[in-house]
């Protein structure tokens, strides 16, 4: 167990010093290879050497299944068919990572996060099958197919092996990510990111109020360096007083009274939050720091340095619904489940991007207890929303009173539905779920039997018809109108 302890220390280490260097390295590369210095393939081949440096660094030799993985799915880019390209390199790409992570958890170390390598290829993963969806959408279907945001991620033509590694590989997000779409990254690349924010606006006129210099990242760097010492700090000092695990000792379960249990594990999700805000902002001020992730401006003409963030710290500690803390929690990755699964199955779509996801988290299998959790709660939370939540909303106090009790609501669900993803082990998480007598199970079976709820399909299909009719009413307004206007003019003549 020492030997163990010792490994997962030097591991977290690394990874630390690893991203440490990659921030230094992200101001260097800004400012030395800017894209007004030098060309875009000096560009990619910088941010790639340094990338497979920082694998190297962390993983040793484990780094070349980056490569394996990277070359199995362009060469099936490179030879497969276009109609049907974007399926094989999915089952491939994901079928990869699946095997390093039932070799990594039941071969190496079951548990622990020693000789991790699938976390990186988690986010190569991610890029890969984005790339193959968009690059089957820019070169086999017409505009008018796809979505206004399909539209802008789609790719017109076959990325070069270099732009294909610098993209996958990059020192900005190979340890961390996150990930981010080919266009933007590209963008970034040649220079060309801030342009769409500097053109003449539909009047034909420039915008003098955004017509600037670059933006510099500074501020926005400095700020997230705070935060990720914040939450490093919080994460330390926590940590080790609310173990999650503590949440199923005997003891702690037989003398403690059910309502101080539930307190409990709030704080002790509470506590443990913290370690992926630090993991996750410092990546995203790695990535503004090379001066990738502009987003605009704001209102005040302040830049956005948020086009590739993962998280929003306040939204989630202050989210009142199911779906407003997952909107808020890892945004890329569900940004990603939306665009490959969620968008493009047919059938039960919901159902269908949990899976995936706990298919790409690993395969422990407190991932699949936490996700197929997740769809009981989505649905049951879906369910109150579109049934009670109208009656709450005639009146500001009594919409105050409705988002403090769904967001206490939401807090202890969330804790609920994660607590197999800590514990790992089905028998701990079952003994969990036990101790709590499945009583959230039973309470979201109980609320999708009884409120009516339409999937999103039906409420956007009736949305659309609504608006139809609406347009069509007005269009039969518009054409009476015209029609009493011609007959006074007659009675008039």
């Amino acid at each position: 167990m020492v030997v163990f302890s010792s490994k997962h220390s030097r591991a977290k280490v690394n990874f630390v010093a690893g991203q440490l260097f990659a921030l230094l390295m992200a101001v260097w590369f800004r400012l030395y290879l800017h894209p007004s210095k030098t060309s875009p393939f000096i560009r990619h081949v910088v941010a790639t050497l340094l990338g497979f440096y920082l694998a190297l660094f962390c993983f040793g030799w484990y780094s070349l299944h980056f490569l394996v993985q990277s070359g199995l799915s362009y060469s099936v880019m490179i030879f497969a068919g276009l109609e049907h390209m974007h399926k094989y390199c999915f089952i491939v790409t994901l079928g990869y990572l699946i095997l390093c992570q039932i070799t990594r958890v039941y071969v190496f170390d079951y548990g622990m996060y020693s000789a991790d390598f699938t976390g990186p290829m988690m986010v190569i993963t991610q890029k890969i099958t984005s790339l193959a969806f968009e690059i089957h959408d820019g070169l086999t279907k017409r505009d008018a197919q796809l979505t206004p945001s399909q539209k802008y991620l789609a790719i017109r033509r076959m990325p070069s092996l270099l732009e294909y590694l610098s993209y996958n590989c990059n020192f900005m997000g190979i340890l961390a990510g996150p990930t981010c779409s080919y266009n933007d990254y590209m963008a970034f690349i040649d220079g060309t990111g801030y342009q769409p924010r500097h053109q003449e606006n539909a009047n034909g006129k420039e915008n003098g109020k955004y017509k600037q210099s670059e933006p510099s990242p500074k501020n926005d760097v400095i700020s997230k360096l705070c935060t990720c010492a914040i939450s490093l700090a919080i994460y330390l000092s926590l940590c080790k007083l609310l173990p999650v695990e503590h949440s199923i000792d005997d003891d702690f379960v037989n003398s403690t009274p059910f309502h101080l249990q539930v307190i409990y594990l709030y704080l002790a999700m509470l506590a443990l939050r913290p370690k992926y805000y630090f993991v996750w902002t410092l990546a995203d001020a790695i990535n503004n720091a090379a001066g990738f992730g502009f987003n605009g401006y704001n209102k005040d003409g302040s830049p956005r340095w948020d086009l590739i963030s993962n998280l929003r710290i306040l939204d989630i500690e202050f989210a009142t619904s199911f779906k407003s803390f997952l909107d808020n929690w890892n945004i890329q990755t569900a940004l990603w489940l939306k665009r490959v699964c969620y968008e493009r199955c047919a059938i039960n779509p919901t159902a269908a991007t949990f899976l995936l996801s706990a298919m790409w988290h690993g395969v422990y299998p407190g991932y699949y207890l936490t996700f197929l959790t997740g769809i009981a709660m989505t649905m049951a939370a879906r369910a109150v929303r579109h049934n009670i939540r109208p009656y709450f909303l005639v009146s500001d106090s009594y919409k105050c009173v409705y988002d403090v009790i769904t967001w206490a609501w939401t807090q202890i669900a969330i804790s609920y539905t994660v607590a197999p993803f800590v514990l790992l082990a089905v028998g701990r998480s079952l003994k969990f779920y036990r101790s709590w007598y499945f009583c959230l199970h039973l309470l979201c079976l109980l609320v999708v039997l009884v409120l009516p709820v339409k999937s999103r399909r039906q409420q956007a299909k009736e949305q659309q018809d609504g608006l139809l009719k609406d347009k069509l009413q007005d269009n039969q307004t518009d054409h009476n109108s015209t029609d009493n206007n011609c007959n006074q003019k007659d009675k008039a003549t």
